[in-house]
């Protein structure tokens, strides 16, 4: 049976990466492919930028359409909601040749999205998606939360308990991630999830995360909590400091993006910070205003989905993980 599974699992992952090799070719122009702005206005839309992923992939859409000649019109909501929709409406106004919005709660974004295509402006996103969207630019998540949740298994040896943060289950790739976990965890009915979930908060989001697993560290003696799971990595740098103080090194930590802070923390072998699938924005947000000069330019071929890989960062690989990701200076 185990065989069976492992065999069916690599079948599964072949394919995987099979999508994913096509996906990066479509995500770099060909040796021949001059790709242009010129003369072009592009409204960006984020839903904030405090968090490292959400600046760099900010700064390269900003950065790329100025790179192709073309005007940037780049708006930060502020990680509020009504503010990003106010912003939309004005981009809409304002009539760019086309508009990238990248991240926010779904369920709020998508009439304001759906008001983006009924003005007759193309539409495209990153790390949101959105049936509105022509093309979203993104990682793999649903590989990502594959690849965090067998990790996370394999260090735990298929038994323990383990602490989940599910504050932003509303933000699709967060979704994507959660559910992933859970269906790897199907497979591993002796790991538990400890009741009730996690809330992660912003802002305050390393605080609030310290002060929840410093509390539940007490309230949970050792040997008794063995993980802890955020779909995104800010908790996670929380959630390492309060395992850190309290000695508690038989608890390890797992999350998503990379900013510089947890890879350094992941290189670290001191630290309880075990891994980390670390994202590459700032090529996503390039990425992402390339498809929109092809798409100018009359190319109709995009798919869907544009993905850019990621990589699974473990005390292992992490300092060569570290100049791959540009991050020299991770310590």
């Amino acid at each position: 049976m185990r065989k069976s599974i492992s065999r069916g699992f690599a079948g599964a992952l072949a394919g995987l990466l099979a999508g994913l090799l096509a996906s990066v070719a479509l995500a770099a122009p060909a040796p021949d492919e001059i790709l242009s702005l010129k003369g072009k206005r592009i409204g960006i839309t984020v839903a904030g930028t405090e968090h490292y992923w959400d600046l760099k992939a900010y700064q390269g859409q900003i950065d790329e359409v100025k790179r192709l000649g073309g005007t940037p019109i780049a708006l930060d909501g502020g990680r509020k909601d009504a503010q990003q929709i106010a912003q939309i409406q004005t981009l809409i106004a304002q009539k760019p040749d086309a508009i990238i919005e990248q991240l926010g709660t779904a369920s709020v974004l998508e009439p304001w999205l759906q008001k983006i295509r009924a003005a007759g402006i193309p539409l495209f996103t990153v790390d949101t998606a959105s049936p509105s969207s022509i093309n979203v630019t993104t990682s793999d998540n649903f590989f990502i939360g594959e690849q965090l949740a067998l990790k996370l298994v394999n260090d735990l040896h298929g038994e323990g308990n383990i602490l989940v943060f599910n504050g932003f289950y509303g933000v699709p790739v967060v979704a994507m991630r959660y559910d992933q976990l859970r269906t790897v965890l199907k497979w591993y009915p002796k790991i538990k999830i400890i009741q009730p979930e996690l809330r992660d908060v912003l802002p305050n989001t390393v605080q609030d995360s310290y002060a929840q697993i410093s509390q539940l560290l007490n309230k949970y003696p050792k040997g008794t909590v063995q993980a802890i799971w955020a779909a995104w990595d800010v908790p996670q740098i929380g959630a390492t400091q309060a395992v850190d103080a309290a000695h508690r090194t038989e608890v390890k930590t797992y999350a998503v993006d990379g900013s510089p802070d947890v890879v350094a923390l992941v290189k670290n072998p001191q630290s309880s910070a075990a891994a980390v699938v670390a994202q590459q924005p700032y090529l996503i947000g390039k990425t992402a205003v390339d498809n929109v000069a092809r798409y100018l330019a009359g190319d109709r071929s995009l798919p869907p989905a544009t993905y850019v890989p990621a990589i699974l960062v473990t005390k292992e690989n992490a300092a060569e993980a570290a100049t791959k990701l540009g991050q020299v200076n991770a310590k």
